[in-house]
């Protein structure tokens, strides 16, 4: 079995005159953040492999995850930055093997279209709301049976939990 975690980033500032690509975290995103690794922690959601957008806020989200999760270096992978589904899905067919679950902290809309695009089993209420939402530092789990992460493909995946901060009480 192969599993995909995809992480939005945790919430972000807007200050003026600072491009897209340095936006930092905001008081709730750096407060948020931590709180999630927490979670991923203690529900055994410990990555093989970390694939992250080069932008300021997916690497400070990484930041304060990887401080519960201790996990492994991440791969920092310009092809995850504002990517639409497609190119998202070709880093997760590019997964090493030896890598039975991979988490990735990115961007939306492209991370909301490659979990509707790849759960086609699971959680009903997830899948149905994933047609709404991916919130900031939001959480989708998805499961693939297979033979290794270049046969996960559209509909193969089954979402086994969808889940954001206000779901774990985590926002104010």
């Amino acid at each position: 079995m192969r599993r995909l975690i995809l992480l939005r980033h945790a919430k972000s500032d807007r200050p003026a005159g600072v491009a897209d690509l340095e936006r930092p975290l905001n008081a709730r995103g750096r407060r948020v953040a931590p709180r999630i690794g927490e979670y991923l922690a203690a529900e055994g959601l410990r990555p093989d492999a970390v694939a992250v957008s080069p932008s300021l806020r997916t690497r400070q989200t990484w930041e304060a995850v990887q401080v519960a999760l201790k996990g492994p270096d991440p791969e920092i992978v310009e092809a995850i930055y504002e990517a639409p589904e497609a190119a998202l899905l070709a880093v997760v067919q590019a997964t090493p093997d030896s890598a039975s679950s991979l988490l990735m902290i990115g961007h939306n809309p492209g991370f909301q279209d490659l979990a509707l695009r790849l759960a086609g089993s699971g959680d009903r209420t997830g899948r149905k709301r994933l047609t709404v939402e991916f919130p900031t530092a939001a959480i989708a789990v998805i499961d693939f049976e297979g033979e290794g992460w270049h046969a996960v493909a559209a509909g193969s995946g089954r979402l086994e939990r969808f889940l954001a901060p206000r779901d774990l009480e985590l926002e104010d």
